[in-house]
């Protein structure tokens, strides 16, 4: 059998340089670039040690378990035993992603017949297992659970950034009262020209049971003025309430949104709960989250305190529809 050593080590540098990247992108550390490819230096040499007869004795745990402090020392250094101890686990952790996703697909893509041929018994009447996985499936596999990990750890990530900003809103109009989950977005700026008044934009369905039915379907294809015009046409008990607010979406021009005047409205977030009559409600006739995570985008002035301080600090970054005062 014919063993190319440089092939061994390159991938294994290779390897070890993504679990450490990898390590680092958890814990939200910045990599030295030398660190970074020395530690990874100093994991491909360990592996490329198995061919040399004479260096058997280090192929045991306590040798590889301290091999893997060397290569986190090296990396991210030691900023205290806690520190430490949490980039650790966390690097294990990913190893065994890693080592787990690569047997997974060995075991979903064999037949019957492949693992069964690899199943024999020892003579003591044991179970024992004869593993056999391919060099490039292993490498390519290796990066691509790495790929999709990352991609799972993003998507948690932003899940538990939104759920910071979301709030529960409440709007009153007469007896009528429309609950629903709202974001925060610190850079809206939407407000109505003439009063200042804030608005909070709301998706039109929430309010499907006291608006005309035709009122959802002409507001994601018509412009909203068309509908005030239209009025005499249908009758509706909140005419008195309707306002016309202009504004500007990114990379389009101006246009018109249908608001109404509740008579309050209250937003409860982290536990504090803010209530204000001076806002409209902004009716959008398309759906806010494409995942239902929401179905208001809540205007920051409406989460000030009473005595006029400034909104909740941070950022709720951008909306799926930006919005922006003409």
């Amino acid at each position: 059998m014919v063993v190319y050593v440089d092939l061994i080590f390159l991938t294994n540098l290779c390897i070890d340089g993504a679990l450490i990247g990898l390590t680092a992108w958890m814990r939200k550390s910045r990599l030295v670039w030398w660190r970074w490819l020395l530690s990874a230096v100093v994991g491909a040499l360990y592996v490329v040690m198995m061919f040399v007869p004479e260096l058997a004795f280090l192929f045991t745990f306590l040798i590889k378990f301290t091999l893997s402090l060397i290569m986190l020392f090296i990396a991210f250094g030691f900023k205290g035993l806690q520190a430490f101890c949490k980039t650790l686990g966390t690097f294990y952790v990913i190893n065994f992603v890693a080592a787990g996703g690569i047997l997974g697909v060995h075991y979903m893509l064999q037949s019957s017949g492949e693992l069964f041929n690899g199943i024999w018994f020892t003579a003591s009447g044991g179970m024992s297992f004869d593993l056999k996985i391919a060099f490039w499936f292993t490498f390519i596999v290796f990066f691509a659970v790495l790929a999709l990990f990352k991609a799972v750890q993003n998507s948690k990530r932003k899940a538990e950034r939104m759920t910071t900003y979301l709030g529960q809103v409440d709007v009153y109009i007469d007896e009528a009262i429309v609950s629903c989950t709202g974001l925060l977005d610190t850079g809206n700026q939407l407000a109505d020209p003439l009063t200042r008044q804030p608005v909070m934009v709301m998706e039109v369905s929430q309010w499907q049971q006291w608006l005309p039915g035709s009122w959802k379907d002409r507001l994601k294809h018509e412009a909203p003025d068309n509908l005030i015009m239209d009025m005499n046409q249908e009758q509706f008990h909140w005419q008195d309430r309707l306002r016309l607010v202009p504004y500007r979406g990114i990379n389009k021009g101006t246009a018109f949104m249908l608001a109404i005047k509740p008579d309050r409205v209250k937003v409860t977030m982290g536990g504090i709960c803010y209530e204000t009559t001076r806002v409209l409600i902004g009716l959008d006739g398309g759906t806010l989250s494409s995942e239902g995570k929401y179905q208001a985008v809540i205007h920051p002035d409406l989460v000030q305190d009473s005595s006029g301080g400034a909104p909740i600090a941070g950022t709720a970054g951008t909306t799926e529809k930006p919005l922006n005062v003409v």
